[in-house]
């Protein structure tokens, strides 16, 4: 049957209700706050639940058109960019260089299981990386590209775009889930603290000052602006780096435009209004992850699954248990056992099983609770959104003829 499509502007309404859904359930659930499940997952999950119970009743799928996430994505990202400090990336450049090489042996780990899985199962040997890296660290849009050289490959193998979706799929709904009952596991079990208790947050506020915060309409107007003018620069940076050979996806240049904006702009407009590490500005970031995080969610099929059940099962809870063994038991103690290693113990957890925004929106949901971490949230995303791209592509040919 003809599937129901839901247009642009209705997708992103449709997102706010769903944001706002899991506003009103974390807060009443103790569940949900205290293992700090980001809002829009649970209300995510709730709205893809619902598609799949229309699905099968009358037999249509519903589709939303996404093509306004982007635009969600890279206001987040360019935030990120506008709250770092040259002084604190020069602070992380150790723990960033210890996290890449952590990073490194995971998606090794993460391969070797989807090589174990497809022969379990008797699969074709080529299907291991959509049982591991090329679906979950490199999420659908990796399992998209890579479908047609799989095929070509296997020549022409059935299931092979519908089983890289599916776990992909499972993968980041439980790369939402663990994030947060990972930190509150070392976090109680350390007994840790913010290093900086007194420092701003970066991306949303602390439910304790969610009443207190001064946030009026010419500061968001004011940081508004900042946040395009500084992807437009993002913008003309990728189309140069395009140029030269360099195609990178276009948060990334937004990212490194919003370094540089944020950084001169308190030496060279010394009287203007504050932009970096304000109220506003980490607001802003807030509302624009939950709702790319909110639509990404909702539009989960998760009717696709079906006929997969044993391969997902055993599979995906395996590759979960090896991220949170890794998470606790290795990223936390390498990363100095302290409270940012929690935190990034957390985005982690996101960051193998899902994507960047997902585990963005786990430490998110941590600091609101326990207290601001701004370092590992410039850490994790150079990481995730530029450097485990291009491990997890040498990965992929290095196991893929395996």
């Amino acid at each position: 049957m003809e599937p129901i499509l839901i247009n642009a502007f209705v997708s992103v309404n449709v997102a706010f209700l769903v944001y706002l859904l899991g506003a009103y359930l974390t807060r009443k659930v103790a569940v949900l706050r205290d293992f700090n499940i980001p809002e829009p997952v649970s209300g995510g999950l709730i709205a893809a639940i619902l598609t799949m119970t229309i699905f099968v009743i009358w037999g249509r799928p519903v589709e939303f058109d996404l093509s306004a996430r982007d635009y969600f994505l890279i206001v987040f990202f360019t935030g990120i960019g506008l709250n770092a400090r040259v002084s604190d990336l020069i602070k992380g450049g150790l723990p960033l260089a210890i996290l890449l090489a952590l990073t490194i042996i995971y998606v090794i780990l993460q391969n070797l299981i989807g090589v174990a899985g497809a022969r379990i199962f008797d699969l074709p040997r080529e299907f291991s990386v959509l049982l591991s890296s090329a679906a979950l660290i490199g999420g659908h849009g990796t399992v998209i590209a890579w479908t047609p050289r799989i095929e070509e490959m296997t020549g022409g193998a059935v299931g092979v775009s519908e089983l890289g979706v599916a776990v992909a799929t499972i993968g980041l709904v439980c790369a939402a889930l663990i994030g947060g009952p990972i930190a509150k596991f070392l976090i109680n079990r350390w007994k840790l603290e913010p290093e900086r208790p007194g420092e701003e947050h970066t991306i949303g506020v602390s439910f304790e000052d969610e009443k207190t915060e001064t946030i009026n309409h010419l500061t968001f107007m004011q940081v508004m602006l900042w946040v395009h003018l500084t992807m437009a620069l993002g913008f003309a940076l990728g189309e140069a780096l395009t140029e030269a050979g360099l195609a990178l996806p276009p948060f990334v240049p937004c990212l490194l435009m919003g370094i540089v904006v944020g950084n001169l702009k308190p030496v060279l407009l010394r009287r203007s209004a504050p932009v970096s590490r304000t109220p506003t500005l980490a607001m802003i970031s807030d509302f624009a992850l939950g709702t790319f995080l909110a639509m990404s969610l909702m539009s989960l099929q998760l009717w696709t699954l079906q006929g997969m059940g044993l391969v997902l099962i055993v599979v995906m809870a395996a590759q979960t248990a090896l991220s949170i063994v890794f998470s606790i038991y290795i990223l936390f103690p390498a990363m100095g056992r302290g409270y940012r290693a929690a935190v990034l113990a957390a985005g982690f957890g996101g960051v193998t099983l899902g994507a960047t925004p997902t585990a963005i929106a786990n430490m998110t949901a941590v600091t609101k609770r326990y207290g601001p971490s701004p370092m590992a949230f410039v850490i994790l995303p150079l990481v995730s959104a530029f450097f485990v791209d291009i491990v997890n592509s040498f990965a992929i040919q290095f196991f893929l003829p395996l």
